[in-house]
């Protein structure tokens, strides 16, 4: 998925780019009416979308990349409204480690690839659900505390 030839948003971009990706699934425009709302169980969608995908046996290039690339921001923004994470632009070294261009820190440093993990569920299937990476993450703001809006 980081081969791409088409521009990727930076992080300064991600917030747009995310919505627009979802009003074109949640409007119908895309021939989807998803109900995306940004909270931690709509990840269940998001899972579920990818395999089918998966089962469809779409290859990750194109238009698929593209989607992927789209939901992958979609965790990222879940992570930003929920959990307190910032989106940040990866240095040359988190480029390479990590195959893309930004990602998220959380309250307490840590960065985190949610493009890659999308792309990972792609790849390789349930293991890697998106939703039990959100679940299991450590850095993030549990609701109630200073700074979450996840209350």
């Amino acid at each position: 998925m980081g081969t791409e030839t088409t521009a990727r948003p930076t992080a300064g971009r991600m917030r747009g780019h995310v919505a627009h990706f979802v009003t074109d699934l949640t409007s119908g425009r895309a021939g989807h009416r998803l109900p995306l709302d940004y909270s931690v169980n709509s990840l269940r969608i998001v899972d579920a979308v990818i395999e089918g995908m998966r089962r469809q046996g779409a290859e990750p290039a194109g238009r698929v990349a593209e989607v992927l690339f789209g939901l992958g921001g979609y965790l990222g923004e879940v992570m930003v409204r929920q959990a307190g994470a910032v989106w940040v632009d990866f240095d040359a070294g988190q480029c390479e480690r990590f195959g893309q261009p930004v990602g998220v820190r959380m309250p307490d440093g840590r960065v985190w690839n949610p493009l890659g993990r999308v792309a990972n569920r792609f790849a390789y299937g349930s293991r890697e659900s998106v939703r039990t990476f959100y679940l299991m993450l450590h850095g993030r703001h549990r609701p109630g505390e200073a700074g979450s809006d996840a209350a």
